[in-house]
């Protein structure tokens, strides 16, 4: 007799509310819940991240996808699950938004700096290859 287990994944929530209770709110009454930085701006411009979020959802509805240069925007709770390519300042980085996101910046999880890979030395630039320069 075997039992199955069905193995139940944790529901994912944020200062203790569930992402549906979180978009079911304002702007204003989210702000509440994210640090007091991220606050100030949502509470100053919240007609960038609504404006956003409506292109978004008709980027959505088209099937395209979405790009964006606005590293400072605000993640808000409207935009966990999407997919959203960030500049990177060369590049668009795919972003998927998930709820641990939530009150960080776009910009963050776009990286702008990559890892230096040196390759070898060049002719001249240690001792033994000075020689074989002359």
């Amino acid at each position: 007799m075997v039992k199955e287990m069905s193995i139940k994944m944790r529901e994912r929530k944020f200062c203790g509310l569930s992402v549906e209770q979180l978009k079911e709110m304002s702007l204003k009454d989210f702000s509440n819940y994210i640090p007091a930085r991220s606050r100030r701006s949502v509470l100053r411009h919240p007609e960038l991240i609504e404006k956003f979020l409506k292109s978004a959802e008709e980027k959505i509805s088209r099937k395209k996808r979405i790009r964006t240069h606005l590293r400072d925007l605000i993640i808000v709770p409207k935009m966990v699950g999407m997919n959203i390519q960030v500049y990177s300042g060369k590049s668009f980085e795919e972003i998927l938004i998930e709820v641990e996101m939530m009150g960080h910046r776009l910009g963050e999880f776009a990286l702008t700096r990559q890892k230096v890979n040196h390759s070898a030395a060049g002719i001249g630039a240690t001792r033994g290859s000075r020689a074989a320069k002359k």
